[in-house]
């Protein structure tokens, strides 16, 4: 059974027993496609005025397509992820949400003011023809409206494009221009762009100890990274994205980064953790203290020790081998926390020769970590992180299982 907004475009929702209008700062702007106004609303106004409507065909006598919407259904976790987001200090939707009036009789604009007035009635009626919740069609912003139900601050404006007037398969072509056009921005990329921020984070210190493991000539990630997700100019061994290095260790930081980072930017105390939650996190009293380079060092030790137990594999560059690629890394990022929690408390550093002493607890050889016996894709990095976990533990009697 469709939701109930889902079935505006169908079934239209009695109009308010009294006029409303509501005027905005706006400016028109003349594209080939026709005129868009270009508007700032209050986040409440937004809310107001739109509806979600969700892409339906219906198919007459002579099986032709009519669409009757095209706004996706909204995606739960992507608004719960917005309606955390609108509540940091720094929350900005710094592009316009764009929506569109069917009839211009709902709507006037004053030139000289600048103003657009935006009507649950049309000109000349005195009455209402239409609940003012259905004037406005989301062509692409829904999410973004939707996560700020949860916003309580006092101003959040939202800059809207509206279009006035154009059929829907004009407003189809918008939406796909905006979703399927645009390009994604690579993840390395925002990463690396945390350097240039000024407030300590947990994205910023897994991109110090990513730079700094890329740089420094006795690390084994030595040149290895795409910093910026794409392969580097004179460089032909780069096995590992930035993305893919940070969100191995940021787990070990932070269960909720977005959060620290907010914290931070506003200046707030972040106490340090014991207990299970350190035991857990267990790199995160040493990011509250600030040491970065601790974190780098306690990486470079762990695969410094990769490296020697199994030489081969590790520096192989041939197709087919897999132990300093992606798969390979996550595989032993996992468990990581075993193998330190092991030697050492939280915190602590440990050398090279003391995580090489478990890794040989393993007779898996440099041979082994091939796409063959460890194939591309999740199963691969799953079989490999299970064998790992079964050799490496303390147990005896778990590796001979």
């Amino acid at each position: 059974m469709p939701k109930q907004n889902d079935m505006l475009p169908l079934l239209a929702q009695a109009a308010d027993p009294d006029p409303i209008s509501k005027a905005v700062k706006a400016f028109r702007v003349r594209q080939p496609i026709g005129e868009v106004f270009i508007a700032v609303m209050d986040y409440k106004l937004v809310q107001q005025i739109t509806y979600f409507d969700v892409r339906r065909v219906l198919r007459d006598t002579r099986d032709i397509e009519a669409y009757l919407g095209i706004q996706r259904p909204l995606n739960e976790k992507r608004v719960t992820e917005l309606e955390h987001y609108v509540r940091f200090v720094d929350a900005t939707f710094p592009t316009a949400i764009i929506l569109a009036i069917d009839d211009s009789d709902y709507v006037r604009f004053d030139e000289d003011q600048n103003q657009l007035t935006l009507s649950n009635f049309k000109q000349g009626n005195a009455r209402p023809d239409i609940a003012i919740s259905s004037l406005c069609r989301v062509i692409d912003g829904q999410h973004r409206i939707a996560g700020l139900r949860a916003f309580k601050g006092d101003n959040f404006d939202v800059m809207v494009a509206i279009f006035v007037g154009i059929d829907i398969s004009d407003q189809s072509y918008i939406f796909a221009t905006v979703n399927l056009e645009q390009t994604k921005v690579n993840k390395s990329l925002v990463f690396d762009l945390f350097d240039l921020a000024k407030t300590r984070s947990p994205y910023k210190t897994c991109h110090n100890v990513a730079v700094a493991l890329d740089t420094v000539k006795e690390s084994p990630f030595f040149k290895r990274i795409k910093r910026l997700g794409t392969a580097t100019e004179d460089r032909d061994f780069e096995t590992l994205t930035q993305a893919t290095f940070v969100s191995g260790i940021i787990s070990y930081i932070s269960g909720n980064p977005k959060l620290d980072r907010d914290l931070m930017l506003r200046g707030k105390h972040i106490p340090k953790e014991d207990g299970d939650t350190l035991r857990r996190l267990v790199f995160r009293n040493l990011f509250i203290e600030g040491n970065d380079v601790l974190i780098g060092r306690i990486i470079q030790s762990y695969f410094e020790a990769v490296k020697q137990r199994w030489p081969k594999a590790w520096d192989e560059r041939g197709e087919g081998y897999m132990l300093n690629r992606t798969n390979g890394y996550r595989a032993l990022m996992s468990v990581f926390r075993r193998v330190y929690l092991e030697v050492a408390a939280p915190g602590d550093y440990v050398d090279p020769k003391t995580f090489l002493e478990i890794f040989k607890r393993s007779d898996l050889k440099d041979t082994d970590f091939t796409t063959a016996t460890f194939v591309p894709g999740t199963s691969g990095e799953t079989n490999l992180r299970e064998r790992l976990r079964k050799d490496l533990s303390a147990d005896p009697f778990k590796r001979l299982v």
